[in-house]
């Protein structure tokens, strides 16, 4: 499944995670781990900082992105290293759902944000071909390329020139379980679709609702699709999708949304049925399965290993203890492994260059300070190879962390945020919307491809 990354319509690349690294590391969390989480090198160790920021005392930064709650909380502990090192001052400005349309209000009105965080690839495109974007700088590109794999870092750019920073990572493809309820109903961790749908009815029949979905918000949708549509129709499939090369009538998304149904068609497989599930949001979907450990509202959960920080910040359970993982179920010969992130872009529409202030964040954000300080909040994946593993709080994720790493260039990326933003992240329109009816009514499968074909068509303008 692992191959080099490749230019997607001439400036764009799809991600490719190498899946049996990452599933080996995760039946090893299962099982528990020994290991202190120790790393034999990289970056600056031991805490200690490479960075030699300049004097901002006086300046204020402000910076935008879709992060609420602990999410927003732990990105603003790491800015707080930032605020010491300079004297500079960062506030966060919430932008909701759709961050696209948001900055270009704030653009047009002559009041950006210093710095924008973008979950969609497809998004960093559109600013940068709109001039909104200046390059990272020198002090930033140094600490990519001490830090970064050259995959991520091609990630960040376009046309040739950087404009980005990853700063956070996810691995998109883990169930996280109550163990009570597993042991409760005498299951284990299935390894196949199969066995998870199997599984789901074992413990629906233990009277424990199996498998919460945060159907209200339809990013959780797609990732679900996706991860299935790579198992089953493979990674050549998937970059074909991904690029609108094949159409989303194809017989493969026919094959992905039947078998998706097979879980989304059956309401007792659902915590609060169908209709539970679209009123429920993602971080409600985390803490009903795991805020109760002894009657949890649902067993199981899916999503990335950002579910951890939920739990952390929100229940009483322990990670690595009434939480546990496991990899996406295979649907195909392998467990599929779907990768995402984050990344910053600094704005500058009116002159294209970042100023001094800008160029010092973004370096800051490239380093293992910020990184260090982040990961010690829980909830957090870095794709900065430098990072000691022992940053992380537990076990858990000290092996998804070192299985990402350990892919180097070969992953796979979330492929909603490769889309336009009009077709993979738009509240109410694309693939968001589609997957939402699809929960809704799981019979209606031609219905859903045939929007989704009508929704690809105008926002790749085929």
């Amino acid at each position: 499944m692992s191959s080099a990354i490749r230019p997607r319509g001439g400036s764009r690349q799809v991600g490719r995670i190498a899946a049996v690294s990452v599933a080996a590391a995760l039946v090893l969390t299962a099982c528990g781990s020994d290991d202190d989480g120790g790393s034999d090198g990289g970056g600056t160790g031991g805490g200690e900082s490479a960075l030699d920021l300049p004097d901002l005392s006086g300046e204020t930064l402000e910076v935008a992105g879709v992060w609420t709650g602990a999410e927003q909380s732990n990105f603003m502990a790491a800015i707080a290293d930032f605020e010491d090192q300079t004297g500079a001052t960062v506030n966060f400005v919430p932008t909701g759902d759709n961050l696209a349309t948001f900055i270009g209000q704030k653009i047009d009105g002559g009041s950006a944000p210093d710095v924008a965080l973008v979950a969609q690839v497809g998004v960093v495109h559109e600013f940068a071909e709109r001039g909104w974007l200046a390059p990272v700088g020198d002090l930033a590109q140094e600490q990519l390329a001490a830090n970064y794999d050259q995959g991520w870092q091609d990630l960040g750019a376009y046309d040739g020139e950087q404009y980005g920073v990853y700063v956070k990572a996810a691995n998109k493809s883990l169930v996280w379980y109550n163990t009570t309820s597993f042991t409760n109903a005498g299951v284990e961790a299935p390894t196949t679709w199969d066995e998870f749908v199997s599984t789901a009815g074992v413990l629906s029949d233990s009277g424990v609702d199996p498998v919460s979905v945060g159907g209200a918000d339809g990013w959780t949708l797609t990732d679900w699709f996706e991860n299935i549509y790579l198992s089953q129709a493979g990674p050549q499939m998937y970059d074909q999708l991904a690029d609108h090369e094949i159409p989303w009538t194809d017989q493969s998304v026919t094959d992905a949304l039947t078998t998706l149904g097979e879980l989304f068609g059956e309401e007792r497989l659902l915590a609060g049925g169908s209709a539970g599930a679209l009123r429920t949001d993602f971080p409600t979907s985390v803490t009903q399965t795991f805020a109760d450990l002894d009657a949890p509202a649902a067993a199981m959960v899916y999503e990335g290993d950002f579910v951890a920080s939920v739990i952390s910040d929100s229940t009483d359970a322990v990670v690595g203890e009434d939480a546990l993982v496991f990899p996406f179920p295979a649907v195909g010969d392998d467990s599929p492994v779907v990768s995402g992130g984050d990344v910053a872009v600094a704005l500058s529409p009116d002159t294209g260059e970042a100023t001094e202030a800008q160029q010092a964040l973004m370096a800051f954000l490239a380093s293992t300070d910020a990184a260090r300080t982040w990961a010690g909040q829980g909830g957090f994946l870095s794709p900065n190879k430098s990072l000691e593993l022992d940053a992380y709080p537990d076990d858990v994720q000290r092996e998804i962390a070192e299985a990402l790493i350990s892919a180097g260039d070969d992953f796979r990326f979330d492929m909603s945020d490769l889309a336009p933003a009009a077709f993979g992240g738009t509240t109410g329109q694309g693939m968001w919307q589609a997957l939402q009816d699809f929960l809704r009514d799981p019979e209606d499968i031609e219905g859903v491809q045939e929007y989704l074909e009508s929704q690809a068509a105008a926002a790749y303008g085929d």
